[in-house]
């Protein structure tokens, strides 16, 4: 059996079956993996692309925008129902890490009910250069976060290159 055989989704069903798993009667085992295949099969086979996006909206939230300009990065983050109290804002070490917690509470006495959710978030971005931290500055306006990092006036630090030595490798004796 391949590794492909465990794969639920992008098998072929037209792929040839070797011969020695044509009868299927021969083995419980064999069966009871074509079965779990068929199943995985048509679970995944009616979602598509489309279909996931709402369920991963969530694993990027909240949604950030960073703009690069001559001064330095600006970067705006949505959070719709959010306070600034309810938002942490920190960077280190050529991170920004916003993190936050959201509540909300709906009561609805009519019907006899009370709904709440809670959650937690945090997103990090890597900073493409260096930025003054003491000179960051942030502001929290109807739901926007918006926050400005200034460039550094030092060099960025930039990676060092290596040289590549032609011919052969020399061997040492052990």
């Amino acid at each position: 059996m391949s590794v492909r055989d465990l794969i639920p989704w992008g098998r072929s069903t037209s792929a040839p079956v070797p011969s020695r798993m044509r009868d299927e009667s021969a083995s419980p085992f064999l069966m009871l993996h074509r079965e779990m295949n068929r199943l995985f099969d048509d679970v995944f086979s009616g979602l598509g692309a489309g279909a996931l996006t709402p369920a991963m909206r969530g694993l990027g939230w909240p949604s950030v925008e960073v703009v690069e300009t001559e001064q330095g990065l600006r970067v705006s983050a949505e959070l719709p129902g959010l306070d600034e109290k309810d938002v942490e804002l920190t960077i280190d070490d050529g991170v920004l890490t916003l993190r936050g917690e959201k509540r909300a509470e709906k009561t609805d006495k009519e019907r006899g009910y009370t709904e709440r959710s809670y959650g937690r978030f945090e997103r990090s971005l890597a900073l493409p250069f260096a930025v003054e931290e003491d000179k960051a500055e942030a502001s929290f306006k109807n739901g926007v976060l918006s926050v400005t990092l200034p460039r550094s006036a030092k060099a960025p630090e930039r990676g060092r290159r290596i040289a590549i030595n032609g011919g052969t490798p020399q061997t040492t004796a052990h």
